[in-house]
C-alpha cells in the first residue's frame, strides 16, 4: 500500500532535463495556495479593522493587487523548493522583467505610498494642504494619485510619492480652523493700547474668524519707519483666508483713519556731501 502511494507521489508529470515536477510536487503547491490564503485572509481582516469606512473600499483593491504578487512568489519559492530548476523560466524573462521593472517603478512607488497613506491617515479628504507652495483642499485619494482644489478652483493633480519624499503642510491635521496672520505697521508716537484695541475689534466684526479661538495682537518690533504688529486669529475656512485677511486690511485701514492713526511709508535720508 505504501508503495503504491509512494509510486503515485513519485510519478512525474512534467519529466525534462529542465523541469522535474512529480505528483507530489503539485500537492506541496496546492497546500502552499490553501496556507497562502489563509494567511491573507487573516492579514486583511486585522488591517481592515483599523481603516476608516470611507478607505476600506480603496484597501481591498489594493489588497487584490498585492495578493496576486503573493500567490507569485508563493508559486516561484514552492516550485524551487521541490527541485524545479527555476533559472530556466528567470532567465527567459530576466530582460522583460527588468524593462517593466524600470518602466513601473514610479507606478509602484505611488501605490505603496497610497496605501500607506491609508494606514497611518496622514490625510483625510478635506483636509486643506500645501505642497510646492500650492494650498488646495483634498477632494480624492486614489490609488496613484490625489486630486486637490486650489483657492481659484483648479484642480492639483498630486502623485502619491510626492507626499513620502516631500515635504507636506497639513493646515488641518490637528484641527479644523487654521491660524492666519495680518501685519501693520503704525507711525511712532501713536497709542500703541488703542492700536491694540482697534485691531482686536476688526478681526472681531469679520465674518469666517473663529472668535472663540482668541486673538492676539504683538507688538513685534520698533521698525525702522514704524512700530510693527501683528494680529493673529483663527479662521473656520482656511480656502478663504485670502479673503478674510484682505476684509480685514480694509476694516483696519479704515478705522485708522477715523481715529487719525497713520500708517507710515519706508523713509530714508540721503546726506549729499560737497567735496
Amino acid at each position: 500500500m505504501l508503495e503504491h502511494i509512494k509510486n503515485i507521489l513519485g510519478f512525474r508529470l512534467i519529466d525534462t532535463k529542465s523541469i522535474d515536477f512529480s505528483v507530489f510536487d503539485l500537492l506541496i503547491l496546492i497546500f502552499a495556495f490553501m496556507f497562502t490564503g489563509v494567511v491573507l485572509r487573516i492579514i486583511f481582516r486585522i488591517i481592515i479593522k483599523k481603516i476608516p469606512e470611507q478607505d476600506k473600499n480603496k484597501f481591498v483593491g489594493v489588497f487584490q493587487f498585492f495578493k496576486y504578487i503573493a500567490y507569485i512568489f508563493v508559486v516561484m519559492f514552492t516550485l524551487h523548493a521541490s527541485g524545479v530548476n527555476m533559472n530556466v523560466f528567470l532567465t527567459a524573462s530576466a530582460a522583460l522583467f527588468v524593462g517593466i521593472g524600470l518602466a513601473l517603478q514610479t507606478f509602484f512607488q505611488d501605490i505603496i505610498s497610497g496605501v500607506l497613506m491609508i494606514l497611518d491617515q496622514s490625510l483625510h479628504v478635506g483636509d486643506v494642504i500645501e505642497v510646492d507652495g500650492k494650498v488646495g483642499k483634498v477632494t480624492e485619494i486614489r490609488l496613484r494619485t490625489t486630486r486637490a482644489v486650489t483657492r481659484n478652483d483648479r484642480v492639483m493633480i498630486i502623485p502619491n510619492h510626492q507626499f513620502m519624499s516631500e515635504t507636506l503642510f497639513n493646515w488641518t491635521q490637528n484641527n479644523s480652523t487654521n491660524r492666519e496672520l495680518v501685519t501693520i505697521g503704525v507711525a511712532y508716537g501713536s497709542d500703541v493700547q488703542l492700536v491694540k484695541k482697534l485691531l482686536e475689534d476688526c478681526v472681531r466684526e469679520t465674518e469666517g474668524v473663529v472668535v472663540d479661538e482668541g486673538i492676539t495682537v504683538l507688538f513685534q518690533d520698533f521698525g525702522a519707519s514704524s512700530l510693527d504688529f501683528a494680529v493673529t486669529f483663527s479662521v473656520s475656512d482656511g480656502m478663504k483666508s485670502p479673503k478674510i485677511q484682505s476684509e480685514i486690511r480694509f476694516k483696519i485701514d479704515a478705522v485708522f483713519r477715523q481715529h487719525n492713526i497713520n500708517i507710515p511709508f519706508p523713509q530714508r535720508e540721503i546726506t549729499i556731501l560737497n567735496r
